[in-house]
């Protein structure tokens, strides 16, 4: 079933049985369907190689930088395909790919890095970058502006990393692992902002992240990733509080071992997730 048939609603973005191959030969995603609804939050969870960054990458056209391509299937971002668009088109049409671990430019300073996200707006007509608007939601970043973004802390460098994407003026924003290698108190402090851009200004997001909790706790839905397919889908709450989900996804069984969806029995995934 196409993801534009799944959720009910505007879709931003729709992936439709894509399947995606590396160097010819290693296939990574094998008929991976997702929809993201306009205005929400959606999170790709899922271990280590299931997929997840190359997913996010075929979204926004980087796959030829690591040998990478999309042998089937459709991506659609805002009702047309993104086949024929290259990455800096992508974002000049209002996709931005915020990337694990945070590429800043590390020599530029903090103004320069979101003076530099500006490209972004290009063609666009009207469109000027709003730096205020950044800065209000990171007001770290403008006490420290004119200083060496490679000086900056790793909770600052990623909000860093997503204020240049916000510069860009989104409609939608990949996010790949934005609490990697941060504390807890900083991955409260970023989700708690994550949240605040998506009801404030309206951006739909789709969020990779190894936290499940706290990514489900901001998302309305979620899916989760194994072995390069969509194992099981819903909203965030129900993700959150099914037992299987805790059991499975989460990794710990009753014998303290770490598990797969793949070792339910069938009968127990077709009752509960099929019904």
């Amino acid at each position: 079933m196409e993801a534009s048939a799944v959720i009910a609603g505007e879709i931003v973005l729709g992936v439709n049985n894509i399947e995606v191959v590396y160097n010819k030969v290693v296939q990574v995603l094998r008929g991976l369907s997702l929809a993201v609804p306009r205005g929400e939050i959606v999170a790709l969870l899922g271990s280590n190689g299931a997929g997840k960054s190359t997913t996010l990458k075929a979204i926004s056209g980087l796959l030829a930088l690591e040998d990478g391509e999309v042998e089937a299937g459709r991506i659609e971002f805002n009702g047309r395909s993104t086949a024929d668009r290259l990455p800096q088109q992508l974002v000049r049409d209002g996709l931005s790919h915020v990337m694990e671990g945070r590429r800043v430019f590390e020599d530029l300073t903090i103004e320069e890095n979101l003076v530099a996200a500006t490209y972004a707006l290009t063609g666009r007509k009207d469109a000027k970058p709003d730096f205020d608007a950044v800065y209000s939601y990171f007001p770290r970043l403008h006490e420290r502006r004119k200083g060496l973004a490679g000086y900056l802390s790793g909770g600052e460098q990623q909000m860093l990393a997503i204020g240049r994407a916000l510069v860009a003026q989104p409609q939608l924003i990949l996010l790949d692992e934005p609490s990697l290698g941060l504390s807890p108190k900083l991955v409260e402090d970023i989700f708690t902002i994550i949240a605040r851009i998506n009801v404030e200004r309206g951006v739909s997001m789709l969020l990779v992240e190894q936290n499940a909790t706290v990514a489900l706790a901001v998302a309305h839905r979620g899916y989760i990733m194994e072995n390069g397919k969509i194992v099981i889908d819903g909203s965030a709450e129900r993700l959150a509080s099914d037992p299987d989900v805790r059991e499975f996804y989460l990794g710990v069984g009753g014998s303290g071992e770490a598990r797969s969806f793949k070792a339910i029995k069938h009968y127990k995934r077709r009752k509960r997730w099929l019904s």
